[in-house]
């Protein structure tokens, strides 16, 4: 059976990607997967990387409880908004303090990539934003894709990456949003 870890990255619990959490969450429920979650804004950890890579900080348990999370499943879901074409901090600190040497990749000696240890997962971005697609894309060059997806993700080994980008949000009709969680359930069913 597929493994699914859903991701928030919103700091907010009221937010819209809450809502697009639960419905991607209930879509892959219906097909009898194991669904975990992992709500960034309810753990308890500080976000800085205080001695950056020289020396290890020591994780908290809600850490320790999320690395088990990402190593044991086979698809992980990231829900996030986009904010000043980038995640919210949060989010940010969440991966500076997971995503680490020994952990989801490794150094290896003379070479200048490292071993990728999540090799086999595969991942879904699902990114909120105000601005429309084209202007993220084409004139941002879509940085916060590009750091989770290539930065984070596929330099540990996470592939295929797929990403859904859900934009305006703001001022959007509740058609527009009522659409968007049918299609973000839909892809929970479908597992991908």
């Amino acid at each position: 059976m597929k493994k699914i870890l859903i991701i928030n990255g919103h700091p907010d619990q009221e937010s819209y990607n809450f809502a697009l959490a639960k419905a991607y969450e209930e879509g892959a429920l219906s097909t009898g997967t194991k669904v975990d979650r992992i709500n960034i804004r309810d753990l308890d950890f500080n976000p800085s990387l205080q001695f950056g890579y020289h020396k290890r900080t020591d994780l908290e348990p809600d850490l320790v409880d999320a690395i088990e999370k990402i190593k044991s499943a086979d698809h992980l879901v990231w829900i996030f908004p986009l904010w000043w074409y980038s995640y919210p901090a949060i989010m940010k600190g969440f991966i500076d303090r997971t995503f680490l040497p020994g952990i989801t990749y490794e150094l290896v000696e003379g070479q200048a990539l490292p071993k990728k240890l999540l090799k086999g997962k595969s991942a879904r971005i699902i990114v909120t934003a105000d601005s429309p697609s084209w202007y993220n894309k084409f004139f941002m060059k879509d940085p916060a894709i590009h750091s989770l997806k290539r930065g984070t993700l596929e330099f540990c080994g996470v592939s295929p990456v797929r990403v859904s980008y859900v934009a305006s949000v703001k001022g959007s009709s509740e058609k527009f949003r009522s659409k968007w969680l049918e299609r973000i359930g839909k892809m929970g069913r479908e597992l991908f």
